[in-house]
């Protein structure tokens, strides 16, 4: 009896094998190159591949190129921004987002509010970089408010105060 279970253990694990090396060889791991197509050094496999789109290049991200940082006190449209609106409370200032954001502001016994977004669009002084929304908020008791997008002359206000102020600056850099 024992002798039966080694043969059957020994012809189990043959065919285990058999099976094994099998799926191995069918799945395409191996396969037969020619030396012709396929550069024999390693650094000429790596260039081959990279050129066919089959690897990555690490060059261009270790400081090989030159890198062009803008930072927001280097841009005119947005420090203008920040000046025109420097006597409102801000709640979000996103340089990399392009978006500043008033807080609600309401002048002296006055029931009235408004808040103002500016999304920069372009870094261009342009009248078509910014976009300004100003809500207005008006409340008749505590609780009982409605919020509204307002479409004054403010718009157009703020729009041209940003941009003589913006242009100022981007004079005042290029003179220095």
């Amino acid at each position: 009896m024992k002798n039966y279970n080694f043969k059957f253990l020994n012809l189990s694990f043959s065919l285990f094998i058999l099976l094994l090396t099998f799926f191995v060889t069918s799945c395409g791991i191996y396969k037969k190159t020619n030396t012709r197509d396929v550069p024999v050094s390693a650094e000429e496999r790596a260039r081959k591949n990279i050129n066919e789109g089959r690897g990555i290049s690490l060059k261009g991200m270790i400081g090989s190129g030159s890198t062009n940082y803008e930072f927001s006190s280097s841009n005119p449209l947005w420090r203008a921004s920040l000046d025109t609106l420097d006597f409102l409370p801000l709640t979000t200032v996103d340089y990399s987002g392009g978006v500043l954001i008033t807080d609600w502001y309401t002048s002296k016994n006055s029931d009235d509010a408004i808040k103002i977004t500016i999304r920069f669009l372009s870094n261009e002084i342009r009248s078509d970089s910014l976009k300004i929304i100003v809500h207005e908020k008006i409340c008749k008791k505590e609780n009982n408010c409605s919020v509204n997008i307002l479409n004054s002359k403010i718009n157009n206000e703020l729009i041209t105060q940003i941009l003589k102020k913006a242009s100022i600056l981007e004079k005042q850099v290029n003179k220095k």
